[in-house]
């Protein structure tokens, strides 16, 4: 035992900082190319979610006040949620109301990003939507893309939401590395972003979509996400598209639509 403990002591330096070269290497935010608040289309608009001291987070909500449902949007690992801001407004148009968050790092949110910081983020998300907003649990959606997905899976666990859609989804960092040509190293992603681990504890409907072609986390990875849920689910392949043109014209009419008809009242039958 205590040359276990001993060794176990040797290598907690090492395995810290793998988990910091992994998160070095998924988080890419830019903090300088902000849209100023009084430039914000009239619909839009700044709020700030405070998650936990010395934290704040920029976030724009997007009101429709015919709607009873909302969705949370959880973006991917560059840029920041302004971003994201012509997305947002699309599903705005869908009928239902819309807050895009950046997470701690990104954009005029302060803090630095790390993965658990991350889920604590989009938790404070959820809790603000709910507690603040004053939606339901069950009139909720979250919407993760890429990275995004993620936070959109770990926020979801065991919670009895109206769905959850993951844009273009790892299985885990562990698999993205391998398919990166890092196989070798791979175990050193260790448990990180882990998306198969939480699938057990998904209860809502779901819906996954992903482009054919991409080459940065290939539909494999989607599929085996998929594969390991058990809640009501629906899987959309985007013929052709890659990873960052799913909204692009020649893919936006079935990008779009299946979110619209998984949203939508029109598309329960979906779910």
């Amino acid at each position: 035992m205590k040359k276990t403990g001993i060794s176990l002591l040797i290598l907690l330096p090492f395995f810290i900082a793998c988990q910091g070269l992994v998160e070095r290497m998924a988080f890419f935010p830019d903090t300088a190319d902000l849209i100023a608040p009084g430039d914000l289309p009239e619909n839009v608009r700044e709020l700030f979610i405070h998650p936990e001291e010395g934290i704040r987070l920029q976030s724009y909500f997007l009101a429709d006040s015919a709607s009873d449902k909302i969705l949370i949007y959880f973006h991917g690992n560059a840029g920041n949620i302004g971003h994201r801001l012509a997305d947002l407004q699309h599903i705005r148009e869908m009928g239902v109301n819309v807050l895009g968050l950046s997470y701690r790092g990104y954009g005029a949110s302060s803090g630095r990003p790390s993965e658990e910081g991350l889920y604590r983020d989009g938790q404070a998300a959820f809790d603000f939507t709910r507690d603040s907003l004053g939606f339901t649990e069950n009139n909720i959606f979250l919407m993760g893309r890429s990275l995004g997905s993620t936070v959109a899976m770990h926020t979801a666990r065991n919670k009895n939401l109206a769905g959850v859609i993951l844009v273009s989804p790892l299985s885990s960092a562990r698999d993205q590395a391998g398919v990166m040509g890092m196989g070798l190293i791979s175990p050193l992603a260790g448990n990180a972003f882990n998306n198969l681990e939480k699938a057990v504890h998904l209860r809502c409907p779901l819906l996954i979509i992903h482009g054919t072609a991409d080459t940065v986390i290939p539909i494999g990875l989607g599929r085996k996400l998929y594969n390991a849920i058990t809640a009501p689910k629906r899987f959309i392949t985007i013929k052709g598209a890659g990873h960052n043109n799913l909204s692009s014209p020649q893919y936006a009419d079935a990008y779009w639509r299946a979110i619209g008809d998984f949203i939508t009242p029109d598309g329960d039958d979906a779910r």
